[in-house]
């Protein structure tokens, strides 16, 4: 269960923190290790249904740390712009998801994430290229999926850009 978010007066609808995660360029994971250490990663992700997908390789601590606990915590950030606006401050908007994740073991949910992704991140080569790459690298690649549990959000905007939303 989240906190309530302490300046409620810059949250945002859990519609726009969906807007903020679905047009999001990476994301910021973290997890927790079995030690009680954190550790957070950047990732690539696409939004589907009510998931967060990510592909990773078949090892590593990102993996240790989802064995042992699958809870995450997901940030997005938008774009920012440091301002003075009678103090130091930044315009910024962001958005935070918390879930449990786990292994897409169905290979054509499997299928489904790595072509969204590549869809995502490389339109222009989804021309057969697309399916050949997922093909060659299947067998070292693993994708997750984070149920969408909690999301929330909140920003800081310019009188213009409030004006225009």
């Amino acid at each position: 269960m989240s906190h309530p978010m302490r300046r409620q007066d810059r949250q945002i609808s859990s519609e726009e923190a969906r807007e903020l995660f679905a047009g999001g360029e990476y994301l910021f994971m973290a997890t927790v290790g079995q030690d009680g250490r954190p550790y957070g990663v950047p990732l690539s992700y696409v939004v589907m249904s009510n998931a967060v997908y990510f592909h990773c390789a078949t090892g590593g601590r990102k993996l240790d740390n989802l064995a042992g606990c699958p809870w995450v915590c997901l940030n997005v950030v938008g774009p920012t712009q440091p301002v003075y606006d009678g103090g130091f401050s930044t315009y910024y908007e962001s958005a935070l998801i918390e879930g449990r994740a786990r292994l897409v073991t169905d290979e054509g949910e499997k299928n489904s994430a790595l072509l969204a992704l590549a869809q995502k991140y490389l339109p222009e080569h989804m021309d057969n290229k697309a399916e050949k790459d997922i093909a060659r690298s299947w067998q070292r690649t693993l994708v997750y999926a984070v149920a969408i549990e909690c999301i929330s959000g909140k920003a800081k905007r310019s009188k213009a850009a409030i004006n225009n939303r």
